[in-house]
């Protein structure tokens, strides 16, 4: 059976950069297997970007 572990990212967009940073960062955690599964504008993140990640684990972290 498959097991996966979930992360959460904010985006505060009150920067000129704030897309082009979560650009970055988005590409960098994909480079380390994770996938974007859903994202909601948010006011947590000063009226930003909440974002949703999962990646799949290995049966060894899965025990742990």
């Amino acid at each position: 059976m498959k097991t996966f572990e979930y992360d959460i990212l904010t985006f505060p967009m009150s920067r000129k950069t704030g897309e082009f940073e979560m650009k970055n960062v988005l590409n960098a955690r994909g480079a380390e297997g994770w996938e974007v599964v859903s994202f909601t504008s948010s006011e947590y993140a000063n009226v930003g970007y909440t974002v949703f990640l999962k990646r799949e684990t290995t049966a060894a972290e899965a025990k742990a």
